[in-house]
């Protein structure tokens, strides 16, 4: 068996969550908005007295017109992020290739006003900027990382699936529940779902698990006292 030396360091593996914020924000905030607004729609239209088919169809419809609104929201303001940070992309190149000895002190100084002495900051800044001068001024001069970059894409189909599959579950109470006990019913499994959506989220993310479900949980149960509040006010059927 082969022996390992005396002071050899195992190796440490951590394990980050940084690299999910991209997608993980688009379907935390899609599964959320697809339970807590379709299931407003399902309730309030359910409490003003409306038909079973009625209130199926406006949950139906809710779901599309959401689906296709968080995806095109989301692709909107990522791309915005990306075309601002493709921007900051030329403004390094072109400094870096018009003015590399700038850039080389402006690199020092960031290091050396993070904790490095004036000789070890510039020895730092001629070692990274000779590997990759570009990726190193995007990192320490603009926080610009290859795991938070701005994917336009991934975040609308995240968002547009995460969407879907919420707002499936206001939805299937509908079709499910007996015609008289739908806002009882939905109302129930929605703060479930919440609670769950939630938790799931704080533990992907590395938050507490109870913490994340009752935020989540909170605010969807007083979006859904609103559109009941609404519903009843106008005891209309349509």
């Amino acid at each position: 068996m082969p022996r390992h030396p005396r002071n050899a360091t195992p190796r440490h593996r951590e394990r980050h969550r940084t690299d999910r914020v991209g997608w993980l924000r688009a379907a935390v905030l899609g599964a959320n908005d697809g339970i807590v607004s379709v299931s407003g729609l399902v309730v309030g239209v359910a409490a003003s007295g409306a038909s079973a088919s009625t209130v199926l169809i406006t949950g139906v419809a809710g779901l599309v017109a959401g689906a296709m609104s968080m995806a095109a929201g989301e692709y909107v303001s990522v791309q915005s992020q990306a075309d601002a940070e493709a921007a900051d992309l030329a403004v390094e190149t072109r400094e870096l290739q018009e003015m590399p000895d700038s850039e080389l002190a402006e690199l020092t100084q960031i290091y050396t006003e993070r904790g490095l002495e004036p000789g070890l900051a510039r020895q730092v800044a001629e070692q990274l900027t000779a590997r990759d001068a570009l990726a190193t001024h995007l990192r320490d001069e603009l926080g610009i990382t290859e795991a938070l970059r701005a994917r336009p894409l991934q975040a609308a189909l995240a968002s547009a699936a995460a969407f879907t599959v919420g707002a499936l579950l206001p939805i299937a109470t509908t079709v499910l529940a007996p015609p008289d006990r739908v806002v009882l019913v939905t109302t129930v499994a929605t703060l479930a779902g919440l609670l769950a959506s939630g938790g799931v989220a704080a533990w992907v993310g590395g938050a507490p698990v109870l913490r994340g479900a009752w935020r989540v949980g909170f605010w969807g149960a007083m979006a859904m006292a609103a559109a009941a509040l609404v519903g009843r006010l106008f005891h209309v059927s349509v």
